[in-house]
């Protein structure tokens, strides 16, 4: 599959705004952003330092079958903090490969330690689809003779 592009390239199509909670938010405060935003995913920033993430799956998966509490415990007790990261110059094709083999939906793109968007599987899948449209398009150009003869 050829899928061109960089990261840079696919948040320049996407809002640029990053989510993110305190690691002493509790999670139910966390749960509350990711509603609001309509997000599956919040980095957890210690001041501008990136500590981890906390995903609708940690919620389910670290409060809900736990039975804790989500109004008492602090997002630093769930939050995953083995975060795969990448950088706005770094391939599509590499963060798909990373994200599927890796089976995390949200990706923090930093430039020299200073985060500066998230992407997800779904802004690729969408740029993927871009791609592959622009390319049946200039396909079907090429033949309904679009192009002048050489």
């Amino acid at each position: 599959m050829d899928v061109s592009g960089t990261i840079g390239a696919v948040l320049n199509q996407k809002n640029r705004e990053i989510y993110s909670v305190s690691p002493d938010a509790t999670v139910f405060e966390a749960v509350q952003l990711m509603d609001a935003k309509n997000v599956g995913a919040l980095l957890v920033m210690d001041s501008e330092r990136l500590v981890g993430i906390i995903s609708e799956r940690d919620y389910t998966r670290k409060i809900m079958l736990r039975g804790k509490r989500s109004r008492e415990t602090k997002v630093a007790e769930i939050m995953s903090t083995n975060v795969f990261t990448t950088h706005p110059r770094q391939g599509v094709e590499t963060c798909l490969r990373l994200m599927t083999d890796k089976h995390i939906r949200h990706l923090p793109v930093l430039d020299d330690d200073k985060v500066v968007g998230v992407i997800s599987i779904g802004d690729l899948v969408k740029h993927v689809i871009s791609c592959q449209q622009a390319a049946i398009a200039h396909l079907e150009s090429y033949i309904h003779g679009g192009f002048a003869a050489g």
